[in-house]
This record gives C-alpha cells, structure tokens and sequence, in this order.
C-alpha cells in the first residue's frame, strides 16, 4: 500500500510520515506551496510556506528514505481560500480559511495528485481519528481533547474517509515530540504554527485592503432599534461579538451584534443581544453521506474553540439546516462552521448563515 503524505515542516507531519513508514506503508513526501508569501505582503520567513519549513519537510524525508516533491497549488489556493477570505469579509461574514483550505487542497487537489502517484490514502499530521463499521467510515475526534481537529475536517464523507488516514489521532503533542526526538527529526522543538498562514500579524482588514486596492466604505453603527450611534470605519473591521476597537463612547459595553454589507451598517448592543437558540447552516454536509429521515439530538460546536453544546439537528430542504440549542447560545457567527457530533463521532457540519 502507497501513501502520499502531507509535510508542512512541521512535528505533527513529520512523526506522520514516520508512523506510516514503521506500519509498513509505501510512502512518499510533500509539501504544497500555496503562495507567494509576496502576494500577501509579507516577509518571507512568516509563514508555513517558507523555504525554512521546505527545507525542514525534505530534511526529514531524506532521514526517512523516502522520496519528496513540492506541489505548487498556488492557483488554487488563491481561487478557493485567499478569494473566498477576502469575498466573506466583504459580505460581513467571518470565515475560517483553514476549513477550506482542508476542504479544497489537502483533501481535493492533493487527493487527485495522490492518485496520479498510484497512491491508495493521503496522510496528514491532523489530530482526527477515522474508524470503519459495517462498511460505514465515521471521523471521530482526537483522543487528546486539547489537540483534536475534527471541527476542520467535517467536510470529510464517504467517498475521501476510507482513503485518509490520520496517525497521530490516539496521541498526545507531548508523545509526538518525543518521537520526534527520538528519531532525530530537525524540527523536533519547532513552535507550532498559530495564525492564518497568509495573514500571520493577524491584520486581516489590512490583508483585504492591500488585496483588494481599496479602502472600506465607512457607514451608520446602529442601535437594535436603528438608532444611529456613530460612523465605523468599514465593515471588514468588524466581527459579531467584538467589543473593543469600536471607538463608541457610552455607559454599558456594546458588542458587534450583526454586519449588514449590502447596507453597510454595523449593528451594537448589550451582551446579552448575542443571545440566540437558533443557528441555521447552509450546506451541511453529512459524514455518512445522507441526512437523517427527521430531527435528532445531538452536540454541536459553533467555532474552532468553542465547547460542543446539547441541541436538536433538522435537516432542511435545500441542504441546510437547523440547529435549536438547549441554551442560547452567545454570537452565532456568519461564516464560521457549526459542526455537530455523536459522542466522539463527527456528524456533519456547514456554514453559519
């Protein structure tokens, strides 16, 4: 069996690859070469795409006698996750670039060059775990609570489940490191990576204007009631549930409470106007491959760092759904992902809308 595994350079892919090699797979290296770190105004060496961590990934190749190719995915990378970035922001919505970025090139474009390579899975350093029944691939989360990524990989069905494999699911980062240097990988002590790749100051309003060439519209901050409270300073400043940077004077705080592009108004409020039970989702995808017949229980979990919560599930004509919390629960974010679990078992997930 043949396995093309994904390099960033980093510890997690690294001891990936290792542990694929040592359960007797025939494996080859790569790291894809998503930008020029030019075209997004930055330094060379910040980001995972530098030459640092190139030279990183294929030192550990060489030390694992396997073979190792950079992909350039440039064009993709621009169209399927810098674009649609910058496209969200200006809609008012918040997006996470790291979902599409899993969702379009690791497990799409690298996919396809895996099989042109004769390659049975591709394999990444994620901390998932994939397990089959009864003919049935379920992604479940990571034995590690601290270190799991099933929310970034919901997108994952039937048809790319049977063929991923994620070794590092039932270990600790500690473990990881420590193989690592046992193996006398280079980067055994490297920092893991912690900002979106492109826009590693975090400045994502000065990313989309120095992509776009223009400056944001300023417009109307509005009360829930459209009272007109100030003037912002263009709407891809802001994110629902923000509280500082809104330059608004008053005796309560105020917190982002919605973003309306098409009127170009940011609407404010108390905290507790962030408040809602009811999160819709447009184009969930089922793991399983199809929706349940009605609504079911389950978990679901409305960002990256938030804690699953109790809720009821309905499938809605058109792809979507519905998601009815047992709590309110506080700033339902356009653009980011509601993911939903069984237990450990990741059910599916979409877009906030």
């Amino acid at each position: 069996m043949k396995a093309l595994i994904a390099m960033s350079g980093g510890v997690d892919s690294s001891v990936a690859a290792w542990l694929m090699l040592r359960a007797g797979w025939d494996c080859v290296g790569c790291t894809m070469k998503l930008f020029q770190n030019e075209d997004a105004g930055i330094p060379r060496e910040r980001s995972c795409c530098s030459l640092d961590d190139v030279e990183d990934a294929r030192a550990v190749a060489y030390r694992l006698g396997i073979p190792y190719y950079v992909f350039n995915f440039t064009d993709s990378f621009r169209r399927r996750v810098m674009d649609r970035f910058t496209d969200a922001y200006l809609a008012g919505r918040t997006p996470n670039p790291c979902i599409d970025c899993n969702r379009w090139l690791k497990f799409d474009r690298l996919w396809q060059r895996a099989r042109e390579l004769g390659c049975d899975a591709i394999v990444t350093g994620h901390y998932a775990r994939i397990e089959e029944g009864n003919g049935v691939w379920t992604l479940k989360k990571a034995l590690d609570p601290d270190k799991d990524q099933s929310y970034v990989l919901y997108h994952l069905d039937q048809s790319l489940l049977p063929h991923v494999r994620f070794p590092l699911g039932g270990l600790t980062k500690q473990e990881v490191r420590a193989i690592a240097e046992e193996q006398g990988f280079i980067n055994a002590h490297k920092p893991d990576s912690q900002d979106i790749c492109f826009v590693p100051d975090g400045d994502y309003a000065g990313f989309i204007e120095a992509r776009t060439g223009r400056r944001p519209e300023p417009g109307d901050f509005l009360s829930p009631d459209g009272t007109v409270l100030g003037r912002h300073r263009g709407i891809i400043h802001y994110t629902v549930g923000q509280r500082r940077g809104l330059g608004l004077s008053g005796g309560k705080p105020l917190y982002v409470v919605s973003v309306d592009a098409a009127a170009n108004t940011v609407t404010v409020g108390p905290k507790e106007a962030l408040f809602r039970r009811t999160a819709y989702v447009e184009d969930f995808r089922w793991s399983a491959g199809s929706p349940p017949e009605g609504p079911i229980r389950c978990a679901a979990k409305i960002r990256y760092r938030h804690s699953e919560q109790p809720c009821l599930l309905t499938p809605l004509l058109g792809g979507g759904a519905r998601l009815d919390f047992d709590e309110p629960q506080r700033a339902i974010t356009p653009g980011q992902s509601a993911v939903a679990y069984d237990g450990d078992a990741v059910l599916g997930g979409g877009e906030l809308c």
